[in-house]
């Protein structure tokens, strides 16, 4: 037990001293990706920095709908009847450990069935099981409501499995029963759903070393400040009429539940997104009060906007120079039918850190690993699958995917980063498993 606290602390203080600002981070990775794709592809530096210019606004929508999925998230999440849930969950945490695989469990749940749901009640649930716990190490909880988030690509909001589900521009149609619920990516998602919450609970500092939160800073933005307001004109009379959320809500259900016909339930972001701002102007009551959260949210998006034209430029540096193929060439060099799906894995990882969107990296390598997996024998499911798992992997290391949740809990990278490394680690062995065996 010694050693493997000292391996804790020894990851703890590696991140803290050595992990940049999520930003620093993301502009030092443009250098690597410009470095690598000059050396190792024909393209000449004056090309890298024409593939970087020529993608760097090639993840605007993609930009667009995190930050949508964050800010209306965020809102829903603060509408009173939300927040009684969440303190009704949290309530039931009695110690930090339970407190921790609470946190975890939660989290893991909800990035399975929508991705940014999970971050953003990840971060919620964390801060109202700190409230009910004070005791709990903060950096330990907020980080098991982080690696939940890993089991998203394995889930019903999977970007990739939902693509080759739907999409036959590589030439195949896989349905969703192939991939997310096959045994070799629905045993493994289990068995992270129901275990990463206590190998947390693990990674607990002892009580004189834990480092707690000021519960006032939790307290800060607790509630809604309702309006007091009568409504002395008529445009304030309308700001907080509630027919007019109820009747915008009940023609979003409308279309939500055409939509949801017409493509067999299947959900995507942009509808995920539509739901959240429905549910949003419908539990609030009344627009000023939605108004009143939503001026809450926008404030913590500021951290990640930058950043996506820097990971579109790194996007198009790699497809564009070549260099995802020459990275996914050299994993299939060194596999075989059996060790293809994990080396595939491994290299979406390493992919993963470059590129942020599980779909911009679908497309880089799914042209290169599907008739490489057909010709050894692998089902293009299973490939499909250990793409999206690789992607999922390494966000468990990559400070981007963490800024929403890192917002809204108020914590830096640096506090959290250090035990989603050793988190990393464990889940690799039990993704890894299950692609090599099931």
């Amino acid at each position: 037990m010694r050693l493997f606290r000292g391996v804790v602390h020894a990851s703890v203080l590696l991140v803290q001293r050595y992990l940049p600002d999520p930003f620093i981070f993301a502009v030092l990775l443009t250098f690597v990706v410009f470095l690598a794709g000059w050396w190792v592809t024909p393209a000449g530096p004056l090309e890298m920095v024409q593939y970087w210019g020529e993608g760097f606004w090639g993840l605007l929508e993609f930009s667009m709908q995190m930050v949508l999925i964050l800010v209306t998230g965020y809102v829903l999440a603060r509408a009173d009847w939300i927040r009684r849930v969440l303190q009704g969950i949290a309530g039931s945490a009695r110690t930090p450990g339970q407190a921790i695989v609470l946190t975890t469990l939660v989290s893991a749940l909800a990035s399975w069935l929508n991705w940014g749901f999970g971050l953003v009640v990840g971060a919620l649930i964390a801060k109202e099981v700190a409230r009910k716990v004070p005791k709990v190490d903060y950096r330990v909880l907020v980080a098991g409501a982080y690696t939940g988030f890993i089991v998203w690509h394995g889930g019903i909001s999977g970007s990739v499995p939902l693509k080759i589900a739907t999409d036959d521009s590589f030439g195949v149609i896989v349905p969703t029963s192939e991939t997310i619920f096959a045994p070799f990516s629905l045993i493994p998602a289990l068995i992270l759903i129901f275990t990463l919450p206590f190998f947390m609970w693990m990674l607990q500092p002892r009580q004189e070393e834990r480092v707690t939160v000021d519960q006032g800073l939790l307290e800060e933005e607790s509630a809604i400040s309702a309006v007091t307001r009568t409504g002395i004109t008529p445009a304030e009379r309308l700001e907080q009429s509630s027919w007019i959320s109820w009747v915008t809500g009940g023609m979003g259900f409308l279309y939500i539940g055409m939509h949801l016909w017409k493509q067999g339930g299947q959900l995507d972001l942009n509808i995920v997104i539509f739901l959240f701002l429905i549910l949003g102007l419908i539990l609030h009551q009344t627009p000023r009060r939605y108004l009143s959260a939503l001026s809450a949210a926008v404030r913590e998006t500021g951290g990640i906007v930058i950043q996506f034209p820097f990971y579109a430029g790194m996007m198009g540096m790699i497809s564009m120079s070549g260099l995802g193929q020459v990275v996914s060439q050299w994993f299939i060099g060194i596999s075989t039918e059996t060790t293809f799906p994990l080396f595939t894995f491994l290299s979406a990882g390493f992919l993963n850190i470059f590129i942020p969107s599980g779909g911009g990296q679908w497309a880089v390598q799914g042209p290169i690993v599907l008739p490489a997996g057909e010709a050894l024998g692998v089902s293009p499911a299973k490939t499909a699958m250990a793409v999206a798992w690789g992607d999922a992997w390494t966000n468990l290391i990559q400070p981007f995917w963490a800024l929403p949740l890192l917002a809204i809990a108020r914590l830096s990278a640096r506090d959290i980063m250090g035990y989603c490394l050793l988190a990393l680690f464990y889940s690799g062995i039990v993704i890894g498993l299950g692609l090599l065996f099931l």
